[in-house]
């Protein structure tokens, strides 16, 4: 039934900030930006190279997010990388933030936190897929 994530969607506090933080930083590939006037709000579709999508809005006095990471509903969003300390120095080269690289119990695999502008918690996973 289920075959893959399609979509994410992440709602901002400044567009202009995450839409460069997502695109310019991270290095996601714009596929469509509209501004939907009745709503005051942008929306902004990105793509990663596997086919899989981030929407980005902005919306007007939206709520702030209660509580890092531990609020109900999404925990985190985490991206597939082929080296995580490589992808980490890269980030922090443009003046991202990370925690400390960790190794997953389980997997044995190194991954390693942050955050975007938003507070919202990203990570970065090593994967061989």
């Amino acid at each position: 039934m289920l075959k893959r994530l399609h979509h994410a969607a992440i709602i901002c506090s400044d567009y202009q900030v995450s839409r460069h933080f997502y695109t310019e930083l991270l290095g996601l590939r714009v596929l469509a930006e509209h501004y939907r006037e009745q709503r005051l709000s942008y929306k902004l579709d990105l793509a990663l190279p596997d086919g899989s999508q981030i929407e980005l809005f902005s919306f007007a006095d939206a709520p702030p997010r209660p509580s890092y990471p531990e609020a109900r509903g999404l925990r985190h969003l985490a991206f597939a990388v082929d080296d995580v300390a490589l992808c980490k120095a890269m980030l922090e080269a443009k003046g991202i933030a990370l925690e400390a690289v960790r190794i997953d119990e389980y997997t044995g695999q190194p991954f390693v936190f942050f955050a975007d502008p938003d507070g919202l918690p990203l990570e970065l996973y090593q994967s061989s897929d």
